[in-house]
């Protein structure tokens, strides 16, 4: 055999392009035992939504989870859902991963701006790609929006899944006929792996068929002797609110005495379980919530139509978790799972409405009369109302850079790494922590600068796995950062202190600032009082600025005005 000599500078040179070419991960070699990992996200879930949570909507399935699991009060997501699902995926701030702002939502001069792509962008890697390097089975079922439909190197197929069922959109009806959620788009688009789907069976509910999925996509794992990674990421109970025939009675008449007193039930039953401090009172209606008794009979029979769908919907989605539950039960795998549950953002009270004539175009398109809300060619919202009471204990919702925006109920189960079971943390953690946590679990090291020759922005989150195993007392320090910006408002948490900007009606176009530790409904603004802690956070909030490359909005866009406001 001839022998070839390389020069050494083509030699070292040959070794740095083999360094560059390779995939920049190490891992332990893979094993059917290698831990699986379930993540379920639900899609504008508020934080006292869930029974174990406070709520009255029945959730059993996801309490007795949350009996196995830690249950988190201090976890924060992004305002709205692909800021959150980018950051989720990535572990990378969102105004660097392509999220600066949501696709279409830009203001002038946040136009082509790197971060600002409005889809997904290649400068970061996502773990669920990782993980496929590294041998697991991949799979998500339910919704993408983090990519457009005409772009199929966006789709979820070409990001690390191995298989893929997706909503490609933000949103849509939640039956067969594909109903679109803006006037502009002629039907909701669905993808499975690499094509479109033209078609969904005539008995498809959402929340049913993605657990469907989720349960042949584990199945398919397991055929392959492999560990699993599935992203089961419901549309619910995003609007419209649309649930089957047999469940559109479930919570008949129970919200018919407003949202006030459900409010106060809530906060009761959440103080009762830890989850709303003592100390905390019942938030006073935000501006734009017309008082329940001030309502037309017509608009409050409406109004708690509204509220019992979203509560149906909530329900069938519990039912769906745990049909996959049970599955990884009866192949023995469910031990051998690490799961986390969560929600996107806070509940949603924004009204589409005014958004590009959607309002004409669902008068005239739907029947929304009272005996048909919910139903196949209905489109419902919440509203604001209902939707702060689903945020309760917290200011605004979804959307908003106040805790009612950001600040999401999870749990996290695995009993392989002997967490405690059942109970509640305190301990700041954040969406930019589940991808890391993740790769930790699964025992591989991302890439920090390079992946596949291309250079990434490395992650930034933290695994909060050595906090779960006892290793650590806590995930950070008392003094850690977290940031975050979408349409001008802005968020800064360290510690016990937050501050906040947002625009009128809602804020002053000055900075607030909140003891969290005293305050949890944001009541008191202490920025004169402590006016010293306000500059030291401001000045945080500038150098997370710099670092993310934040450009702030030169003009109004997405949910900047009400449809409801009071005087």
């Amino acid at each position: 055999m001839p022998t070839y000599h390389i020069p050494k500078p083509q030699f070292l040179l040959c070794l740095l392009i083999l360094s560059i070419s390779c995939n920049q991960v190490t891992r332990e070699p893979i094993t059917p035992k290698q831990p699986n990992i379930l993540l379920i996200v639900a899609d504008d879930l508020g934080y006292t939504d869930l029974g174990c949570y406070g709520s009255e909507i029945k959730t059993p399935h996801i309490d007795a989870l949350a009996q196995e699991s830690v249950r988190l009060t201090s976890f924060y997501t992004g305002p709205t859902c692909s800021p959150t699902r980018a950051m989720l995926l990535t572990g990378v701030d969102a105004h660097i991963n392509g999220f600066g702002t949501m696709d279409g939502d830009w203001s002038d001069n946040q136009l082509g701006l790197r971060g600002y792509e409005g889809y997904l962008n290649f400068d970061v890697v996502t773990f669920p790609k990782l993980l496929q390097d590294a041998g697991y089975h991949t799979s998500i079922a339910g919704k993408w929006h983090l990519g457009s439909p005409r772009k199929k190197e966006q789709w979820p197929v070409n990001r690390g899944f191995t298989r893929s069922f997706c909503l490609l959109n933000g949103g849509g009806g939640h039956f067969y006929d594909r109903q679109p959620f803006l006037s502009f788009i002629p039907a909701s688009p669905y993808a499975q792996d690499s094509s479109l789907v033209e078609q969904l069976p005539k008995d498809f509910y959402s929340s049913k068929n993605y657990a469907d999925l989720a349960i042949k996509y584990i199945e398919e794992s397991k055929a392959q002797e492999k560990p699993f990674f599935h992203f089961l990421s419901f549309t619910a109970p995003h609007w419209p609110l649309q649930v089957p025939k047999a469940s559109i009675d479930l919570y008949k008449g129970q919200y018919d005495e407003g949202y006030e007193k459900s409010a106060k039930q809530r906060l009761e039953r959440g103080q009762q379980k830890g989850i709303i401090p003592e100390y905390a009172t019942l938030p006073p209606l935000s501006p734009n919530v017309i008082p329940w008794k001030e309502l037309p009979k017509e608009e409050q029979q409406k109004a708690s139509k509204s509220m019992e769908l979203y509560a149906a919907m909530i329900e069938r989605l519990d039912h769906h978790t745990g049909r996959v539950i049970q599955h990884l039960k009866d192949i023995g795998e469910y031990d051998n799972t690490f799961i986390i549950f969560m929600s996107d953002n806070g509940a949603e009270g924004n009204s589409i409405m005014g958004y590009a004539g959607t309002g004409e175009w669902v008068d005239t398109t739907f029947d929304n009369s009272l005996a048909n809300m919910g139903k196949i060619n209905s489109y419902v919202e919440l509203g604001t109302g209902w939707a702060q009471v689903s945020s309760l204990p917290f200011k605004w919702y979804k959307a908003f850079s106040s805790e009612g925006g950001v600040r999401a109920p999870a749990m996290i189960r695995y009993p392989s790494a002997n967490i405690p079971t059942n109970t509640l943390a305190d301990n700041f953690m954040s969406v930019l922590d589940v991808a890391p946590t993740f790769l930790d679990v699964a025992k591989v090291s991302p890439p920090k600068n390079i992946y596949n020759g291309r250079k990434i922005v490395p992650m930034n989150g933290t695994s909060i796995l050595p906090w779960l195993k006892g290793e650590k007392e806590s995930v950070y320090p008392a003094d850690k950062v977290y940031a975050w910006e979408l349409y001008g408002r802005r968020g800064l948490r360290k510690g016990k202190w937050k501050i906040e900007w947002m625009e009128p009606p809602y804020g002053n176009n000055e900075w607030e600032l909140y003891d969290l530790s005293t305050d949890i409904t944001q009541q008191y603004n202490l920025a004169t009082n402590q006016s010293a802690i306000l500059q030291e956070l401001i000045a945080d909030w500038k150098v997370y600025e710099k670092n993310n490359n934040v450009t702030l909005p030169d003009r109004p866009t997405a949910y900047a005005t009400e449809s409801i406001w009071r005087e």
